[in-house]
């Protein structure tokens, strides 16, 4: 069977973790989401695989390659167009770049799944296939419910008692909303939907496809099953995603890694002696990685892979980008470093660089030079800390 990941958006709800990484390969404990997605696929018997790639399009190509290593056949359709040396992403929208794979590959010649690339899903394919066919949809759309307050994020859904929709609103006013009722992203289509999207041009999936579905009669369903589905559309999405798999609530996945101790994992060639650290699980350390005697790690926390954890360190329940260098000065709590950036659980955004805080929290592969106000501040810290560690 056939599948679409839908993966060329630019992220913006999640910057600046996607500032130099497309969305769907903001990794979550080390693992870029958009490979659940690929696993799952291939679980339920989806072999070939398309990607709709524009933003950032060869980070993605580049990682997954051919598919081979993940078991399936994978290529990319690029969204897009190059001048004077530059490649420029130009997305034509989900259901323009459902379009585009039909009229240049032919792709699409029975039932096939089309899944949003920045979400950690569950779903069982397999039975929503058999309810798909049963009812005899040309389209089906997995929904789930949510909270009225939050229902104002996603296309809200209408059914009859058939369970055909007969009403879609795109991020209505909560209090206006016909249901809290809600499309995941997750779709099944047979081949002749993709005649109602026009050609040639930007063709948004939900102000225009779906409208268009019920306007025109299509048989257009919605299925609500029980299955885990989280959304990576934001920082605390994120936050949440990465808290699940470390606290073991992601039952369909597991964190790996060899185990230090309870609820410490660690990948190769990691420093770090148990007995002279303050580590409390659930940590998942990196590959390569170095944490100090006299470093405090408390989980849920995931440290980066070529990361070094100072003596004198406390990073509590965060995530701690690879390459990163924590100084023994730093205090963190609930704060993700993903490169130049610290960001806190609500958004909020430090450029580490611009603010003159490197010296606490910098890249691990730099030869470090300090201002001398920074090194003022950092030999008058030190001064401080003698005290304590005598």
């Amino acid at each position: 069977m056939k599948a679409v990941i839908l993966a060329g958006g630019k992220g913006t709800r999640i910057r600046p973790l996607s500032q130099t990484t497309p969305k769907p390969m903001i990794p979550i404990i080390h693992k870029p989401v958009m490979e659940f997605l690929v696993e799952l696929l291939r679980q339920h018997g989806f072999g070939q695989i398309m990607v709709s790639v524009s933003y950032l399009a060869k980070e993605i190509e580049h990682y997954f390659r051919d598919g081979s290593r993940f078991g399936v056949e994978m290529a990319y359709s690029f969204e897009g167009y190059h001048v004077d040396g530059r490649v420029i992403p130009e997305g034509l929208g989900a259901a323009g770049g459902l379009k585009k794979i039909e009229q240049q590959y032919r792709f699409f010649d029975d039932t096939f799944a089309v899944v949003c690339g920045d979400g950690i899903v569950d779903v069982d394919f397999t039975r929503a296939l058999t309810f798909h066919r049963r009812v005899g949809a040309a389209a089906t759309m997995l929904l789930k419910e949510v909270p009225r307050e939050e229902v104002g994020r996603y296309g809200v859904v209408r059914t009859d008692a058939a369970g055909r929709i007969v009403e879609f609103v795109e991020k209505p006013d909560p209090a206006a909303a016909a249901s809290t009722i809600v499309n995941t992203g997750i779709y099944l289509f047979e081949p002749s939907v993709l005649d109602e999207i026009p050609p040639g041009r930007h063709v948004d999936i939900a102000m225009e496809f779906f409208p268009r579905l019920i306007e025109r009669g299509v048989p257009f369903y919605g299925l609500e099953l029980p299955f885990c589905w989280i959304d990576v559309g934001r920082i605390a999405d994120y936050w949440r995603a990465t808290r699940m798999l470390l606290n073991g609530e992601l039952s369909f996945t597991q964190v790996t890694g060899r185990e230090l101790a309870p609820g410490v994992w660690a990948g190769i060639n990691v420093a770090v002696d148990l007995a002279a650290c303050d580590v409390r699980g659930p940590v998942v350390i990196g590959s390569s990685t170095k944490i100090e005697p006299g470093a405090t790690v408390v989980g849920p926390a995931v440290i980066g892979r070529n990361s070094v954890i100072e003596a004198g360190a406390r990073v509590e329940s965060c995530i701690i980008g690879d390459y990163t260098r924590i100084s023994g000065f730093a205090h963190l709590s609930e704060k993700i470093v993903s490169g130049r950036f610290c960001v806190d659980f609500q958004g909020r955004t430090l450029d580490l660089m611009s603010s003159g805080y490197a010296f606490l929290v910098d890249d691990a592969r730099e030869r470090r030079c300090w201002t001398e106000d920074q090194r003022a501040l950092i030999d008058f810290l030190r001064a401080q800390a003698l005290p304590q560690a005598g």
